[in-house]
């Protein structure tokens, strides 16, 4: 098990892919902008779906605030390039299959109990009743979901790892947490 990261850690430097370009820094990408980072399990989950979906909605909110939002899954290019338009998302979605940023940022996946917590299973019912299926199952199941914000001096300005599989911040709670 990884050391979790804190407020006030420097946030770790990383190569990383879209479904649309690959072989990015992140530092370099920033521009001097906050980042929000949200790790979730894999697109073909209805919960991440829902997430993202949700993230979409409300993006808003980042970009009043300057804000660049990434958003990390377990699923490789190849499942989600043929799946995902790159001017259907108003962020950056990376493609971890093998889990290295997820590990380099201590998102860890849970156990069972953290699988089968009710919660988790009312967001997955919730998330089915708005329409979003279960598509390709891809990294760890038991994955479970974070959040960051990185200041621009590549600084972490706040720290959430999540506790079931659904547990994460709302989009406005990460806003208020850019001020």
């Amino acid at each position: 098990m990884s050391i979790q990261l804190k407020v006030g850690d420097k946030a770790p430097n990383f190569q990383f892919d879209t479904p649309w370009v690959s072989s990015q820094d992140f530092y370099e990408t920033r521009q001097h902008q906050n980042a929000i980072f949200v790790f979730l399990r894999y697109h073909g989950c209805p919960i991440c779906q829902m997430e993202m979906a949700n993230l979409k909605r409300d993006i808003g909110l980042f970009d009043q605030k300057k804000t660049r939002l990434f958003v990390f899954l377990q699923s490789s290019t190849a499942t989600l390039s043929p799946l995902l338009k790159k001017d259907d998302w108003p962020f950056d979605i990376v493609c971890d299959p093998k889990g290295i940023i997820f590990q380099l940022y201590a998102v860890e996946p849970g156990g069972i109990i953290n699988y089968i917590d009710p919660r988790g299973l009312i967001s997955a019912v919730k998330a089915i009743s708005r329409g979003f299926t279960h598509k390709k199952f891809e990294g760890k199941e038991t994955q479970l979901p974070a959040a960051f914000i990185i200041n621009p001096d590549k600084t972490i300005k706040y720290v959430y790892y999540g506790k079931n599989i659904s547990d994460l911040p709302r989009p406005p709670t990460l806003a208020e947490n850019l001020k």
